[in-house]
């Protein structure tokens, strides 16, 4: 068996053993990248490893890199012309901003007209005519002539047995409640007054006035407050920062005032009342006190905390600011124009398809982070560090410019 071993072997082509070696090497190199990439795995699940990592990128974040410290002293008065430069186009971008606040305040005023009918069909100020009413939905194109006469029949049957409704009825809690961002600040106790809420408008700010723009709340008189007009107004500001001008990025919404609400007796839905026992600790004896203290409410949208000139505020502060700014943001840009499209969830909708497929994404990752480190056996879910969460670019102002609203 031997000898006819050594004869296979001398009969191979030279070629073959080549290619046999070829292979070989291939697979090899093929292991070693396997191994690495299990190794790199493995490190990416190593919590101290992750946290040592993050804290020397943290380190490197705003560090000079040595580049601009190597070039030639004339290279480097070159390169101070060019930021200088950059400042004036940061002075030149602010200008544009204004321009376009402008423009804003004109097509406004386009606008209103539109907005203003729309309130009186919502509060039952006009009736609009059959033609105004026509509208071609997409799954009615598809409809038989005999289907929709049958359709309409049945429509017609339930609006005799119910009480003919006036206008649009709870229009604009029906958008509130539609919307997550404004739906967790609605709480049941104020539902019954946003059902007066006739209607909600944009105010922007005079010509040669500070920037900045108001939201007006209108509502039909009611047992809750006196006020037929709540209003919400943010200051914006649209110039680069002496002290750091390259951050400028458009304006920004640098504060906030609300307005007083006033209460009819009783019925200050902000404020609740709580009894609390106390035991005396000599006597033993125990008294009610009764205390009132803050309610979450809807409402508390129109008492703000106050900005301090210095800026300098508490994280809780900053934290209640950033989720107002963004809101009154998001009523501006996306609620009253496309106020309609909110009620019926059509808006809604788009704002999903706009995150879906990036959010599959993401909790597709996760779930395979998650189950990378189930299935470690060194994974010590007792040693997982928790992430630094995203800085949020509303912690100090809201960029007000123009954001993607599609």
């Amino acid at each position: 068996m031997a000898d006819m071993d050594n004869k296979d072997q001398a009969e191979l082509d030279p070629a073959d053993l080549e290619d046999v070696e070829d292979v070989e090497e291939e697979e090899t190199g093929e292991d070693v990248n396997s191994k690495a990439r299990q190794l790199t795995v493995q490190m990416m699940q190593n919590p101290q490893i992750l946290a040592a990592l993050q804290e020397r990128l943290d380190g490197l974040v705003g560090s000079p890199s040595g580049y601009m410290e190597s070039l030639p002293k004339v290279v480097k008065r070159r390169v101070n012309a060019l930021k200088n430069l950059q400042v004036k186009c940061a002075h030149i971008e602010a200008k544009f901003y204004e321009e376009v606040h402008e423009l804003e305040r004109k097509y406004a005023a386009l606008y209103q007209p539109l907005f203003d009918k729309r309130s009186d069909i919502v509060k039952a100020a006009y009736e609009p005519t059959e033609e105004e009413c026509e509208w071609k939905a997409d799954e009615e194109e598809e409809l038989t002539e005999e289907m929709k006469e049958k359709a309409k029949v049945e429509e017609e049957k339930k609006d005799e047995e119910k009480e003919d409704p006036k206008g649009v009825p709870e229009f604009w809690l029906t958008v509130f409640k539609n919307v997550d961002l404004l739906s967790d600040m609605v709480q049941e106790h104020d539902e019954p007054i946003l059902k007066q809420l006739q209607d909600v408008k944009v105010k922007f700010s005079d010509p040669g006035q500070p920037m900045s723009f108001s939201l007006e709340f209108n509502f039909e008189p009611n047992e809750f407050f006196t006020n037929t007009l709540l209003t919400k107004t943010y200051k914006m500001r649209s110039e680069p920062d002496e002290n750091d001008p390259f951050s400028f990025d458009g304006p920004e919404i640098m504060g906030c005032t609300g307005c007083t609400i006033d209460w009819t007796k009783g019925k200050n839905i902000t404020l609740k009342t709580i009894k609390k026992k106390q035991k005396h600790k000599g006597r033993g004896t125990v008294r009610t006190v009764t205390k009132t203290v803050p309610n979450d409410s809807f409402f508390n949208f129109f008492t703000p905390p106050d900005v301090p000139e210095s800026g300098d505020m508490d994280e809780d502060t900053e934290a209640v600011l950033a989720a107002d700014f963004e809101i009154g943001h998001f009523i501006r840009e996306r609620i009253v124009p496309r106020a309609v499209l909110y009620f019926t969830g059509e808006a809604i909708e788009d704002d999903d398809d706009d995150y879906d497929e990036e959010g599959e994404e993401a909790d597709d990752e996760e779930g395979e982070e998650e189950g990378e480190e189930e299935n470690d056996p060194d994974y010590d879910p007792k040693n997982t560090q928790p992430s630094e969460p995203f800085p949020c670019p509303l912690a100090s102002s809201v960029r007000a410019g123009f954001p993607d609203t599609q």
